[in-house]
């Protein structure tokens, strides 16, 4: 691992087995997309700002006292290029290093837009998918150089930025941004406002993982919450979320229990029944019921 003198509360973890999966190709079916629009900036805090609009998810960056750290690389090395603009006419300090909250394509394949002399920060988990997704892309995506399993701090002076794995989610490779001076944490696809959770199994994401991912959170010294696809958030809104999820798990247990079929309780919870871009968030607490993924 490269850039030891950043890094300090690094525990590894020996890599678990990968999946054939996507990080080069389209990363949410159309349902979660976000309409095309101007890259923006908002500023949230003193030292955190979000970028919307563009190709991909949201994405955010922090000013620390010295240098720039950036979360997620949007979907396009052009709506990557334009979110550095944006970067340099907010601030005159240099971006030194690209987080990624996860490996879903529409918030790593623009890491092509960046400079190549970034350090690119990532879980161990999704640094195996997008080696794994590049194994047939045509255009490879830069991989990331710095990799942690647990837990991990870096510093821009004094400025502390917390990574934070808290186990699998909507992948099994999702990291929280935790900045404690802001009373910051970026969450990139664990929360979703408005519609059901996505949970991608193929990445051994879980829903009941989610769950419990959640409660992590909530329990983080946090004011305001951004995210890949929602408008920044409070606690009360991942607390909601997290009541969402507990609700649909108990009812689908309670139909598998009697015997529904994955079809008959779709009807009751009124997910269509047909085979959609992805399974639905029932379908995939279905599928983790059946195959006895309630520890």
């Amino acid at each position: 691992m490269r850039k030891p003198g950043i890094l300090c509360a690094i525990s590894f973890l020996v890599l678990i087995n990968g999946l054939p999966v996507f990080g080069q190709q389209a990363g949410q079916p159309p349902q979660y997309r976000q309409e095309a629009a101007p890259v923006s900036v908002q500023k949230i805090s003193p030292h955190v700002y979000e970028v919307s609009g563009g190709a991909g998810a949201n994405c955010s960056f922090i000013v620390g006292e010295k240098d720039v750290f950036v979360i997620d690389a949007k979907m396009s090395a052009e709506s990557a290029g334009e979110m550095i603009s944006l970067i340099k006419q907010t601030t005159d300090k240099p971006i030194s290093h690209i987080i990624l909250t996860h490996s879903d394509g529409d918030h790593v394949n623009g890491l092509s837009g960046f400079p190549g002399n970034l350090d690119i920060i990532a879980h161990a988990n999704s640094l195996k998918y997008i080696e794994k997704a590049n194994e047939g892309a045509v255009e490879k995506v830069p991989l990331p150089n710095v990799t942690f399993s647990d837990r991990m701090s870096i510093y821009s002076g004094k400025l502390r930025i917390d990574l934070i794995y808290f186990g699998p989610g909507h992948t099994d490779g999702d990291i929280v941004i935790f900045v404690p001076e802001d009373r910051v944490a970026i969450l990139g696809d664990l929360f979703f406002k408005g519609r059901d959770p996505l949970v991608h199994r193929i990445k051994n994401g879980s829903s009941f993982g989610l769950a419990r991912v959640l409660l992590e959170i909530i329990g983080l010294d946090v004011r305001i919450y951004l995210s890949g696809h929602a408008d920044p958030a409070d606690k009360v809104e991942i607390e909601r979320l997290y009541k969402h999820i507990i609700e649909i798990q108990d009812k689908v247990k309670t139909m598998a229990g009697e015997g529904k079929t994955l079809d008959e309780i779709k009807k009751e919870l009124g997910v269509p029944t047909e085979k959609g871009f992805w399974p639905s968030f029932a379908e995939v607490i279905y599928q983790e019921i059946a195959a006895g993924g309630l520890k």
